[in-house]
């Protein structure tokens, strides 16, 4: 509800009056990442300039340099970050996942492999990560002739707000279980 002069009415109704320091920081990191992507999915039909009557993604073959674009890195944090290479037919995105101990290294390894594994199923995943990434993304022109631009971008968007949170249920999930395992080892134990 809003009140004269367009202001919210009551205390705590504002917009930002329950955005948390996580979601004050991941907002803007987001937003970021969604502009450059629009920009950078600027893409057309190009045939390479080497071999005849072949069409492979620039960004991966690297050809010819001045097909390519300067690549975006944005970063979060040290460990928080989205490198975004651009060309005429093609973009890389690659996500760098924050893995704030062992735990959460392991589960993101494994979470990566698993999805990796079924790359085919969803289209714009490579098999391999880029170096000192996590995982990526490659959209070609033919993803973009085929799909819609802004579900693409809202694809990578969202799978970059849900990491997160599926690796951390999957932490907690993990103490529970060594917590239960804990119990019913000492339980043995004392008797």
């Amino acid at each position: 509800m809003r009140g004269p002069g367009g202001q919210a009415a009551g205390p705590g109704l504002g917009a930002d009056a329950a955005v948390s320091p996580q979601t004050a920081t991941l907002r803007p990191y987001l937003n970021a990442v969604r502009a450059t992507l629009q920009a950078a999915l600027c893409l057309e039909n190009f045939s390479s300039q080497v071999v005849e009557r072949h069409n492979k993604p620039e960004v991966e073959v690297r050809s010819s340099k001045e097909l390519l674009l300067q690549p975006v890195i944005i970063s979060r944090n040290e460990k928080e970050k989205v490198l975004i290479e651009g060309s005429i037919n093609s973009v890389r995105v690659s996500i760098a996942v924050k893995q704030a101990d062992e735990i959460e290294k392991i589960l993101c390894h494994k979470f990566m492999r698993f999805m990796m594994m079924r790359a085919e199923n969803f289209f714009i995943l490579r098999r391999k990560p880029v170096e000192g990434y996590d995982i990526s993304f490659l959209i070609t022109n033919f993803h973009t002739e085929q799909m819609y631009k802004h579900k693409l971008v809202d694809f990578v968007i969202h799978f970059m707000e849900e990491i997160d949170k599926e690796i951390s249920e999957m932490k907690l999930s993990v103490n529970a279980r060594a917590r239960i395992v804990a119990e019913e080892f000492l339980k043995n134990v004392r008797l």
